[in-house]
C-alpha cells in the first residue's frame, strides 16, 4: 500500500482508499446495526492506522482553506441522520421498498454490467459476505441508479453535509453493500461518502483518486457535487 501511494504521487496522482465501516449509532434507538449482517469476511480487518484528518466542529472557513481542493477530511458530529438512519433499518427498508425493481452494478471501475431485480430479492439472496479474491465483474451490488420518484420520500429525511463548492449541485447517491464488495481505483469530481450505520462523513477532492472497501454490510450515501 505505502509502495503504491508513493508510485502514484510519483505520477502526479493523488489517491485515497475508502474503506466503509458499520458502526454502532445508539442515540437514534436503532439496534447498533440496524438488523443488517455485520459479520464480514474474516480475512477483512480494519486498518489500526488511518491518515486521513479527522475533524470534529470544523467550519466552513476551514474546510475551504485547509482540504476543499487538497485533501480528504473525515467530518464528525457535522449532521444528525438519527431519523434518516433509523428508516435505513433492514425492516423498514423491506417494508417499504421490498417490492420495487432495483438496478445494480458490477463492482469494477466503470460497472459495466446492470442487472434489475427486486430490492427483496437483493436483500435476501445477494447481500452476503464477497469473498476478497472474487473478481470485481463477479460482484453486484446496489449504489447508484436510484429511481428518485420511487425513493425520494426517503432521501427527503437525509442532511447532507452542509459546506458546498460555489457552482456546484449536490445529487445523492444511495446504496447498500454486503462485506468485501467495493470499487477499485477511479475517480470523479468533488462530493462526501456517509456510512449510515456510522459516525463519520467523509469528504473527497475534484480527481482524488480512491478506492472503497466494505468491510462489513453497509449502508451508505454519497452526495457529488456537480
Amino acid at each position: 500500500m505505502g509502495l503504491e501511494r508513493w508510485r502514484w504521487r510519483w505520477l502526479g496522482m493523488r489517491f485515497l482508499f475508502l474503506v466503509l465501516v458499520a458502526f454502532a449509532f445508539l442515540e437514534s434507538g436503532t439496534p447498533a446495526s440496524g438488523g443488517w449482517e455485520l459479520s464480514g469476511h474474516p480475512a477483512l480487518e480494519e486498518e489500526e492506522q488511518c491518515t486521513v484528518d479527522r475533524r470534529a466542529n470544523l467550519t466552513y472557513a476551514e474546510f475551504i482553506h485547509q482540504y476543499a481542493f487538497s485533501k480528504p477530511v473525515i467530518l464528525q458530529r457535522l449532521t444528525n441522520n438519527s431519523l434518516f438512519q433509523d428508516l435505513c433499518s433492514k425492516e423498514k427498508l423491506l417494508a417499504e421498498f421490498g417490492d420495487f425493481r432495483i438496478r445494480l452494478s458490477t463492482a469494477n471501475t466503470f460497472s459495466y454490467q446492470k442487472v434489475d431485480l427486486s430490492f427483496h430479492d437483493y436483500v435476501e439472496q445477494l447481500l452476503q459476505p464477497q469473498d476478497p479474491n472474487s473478481l470485481g465483474n463477479d460482484t453486484l451490488y446496489f449504489f447508484g441508479d436510484n429511481n428518485f420518484t420511487e425513493w425520494g420520500g426517503l432521501f427527503q429525511h437525509y442532511s447532507p453535509p452542509p459546506f458546498r463548492l460555489l457552482g456546484t449541485t449536490a445529487a445523492y447517491s444511495f446504496g447498500i453493500a454486503g462485506a468485501g464488495s467495493g470499487v477499485p481505483f477511479h475517480w470523479h469530481g468533488p462530493g462526501y461518502s456517509e456510512v449510515i450505520f456510522g459516525r463519520k462523513v467523509l469528504y473527497f477532492p475534484d480527481r482524488w483518486w480512491h478506492a472503497t472497501l466494505n468491510l462489513d454490510t453497509s449502508v451508505f450515501i454519497s452526495t457529488f457535487l456537480g
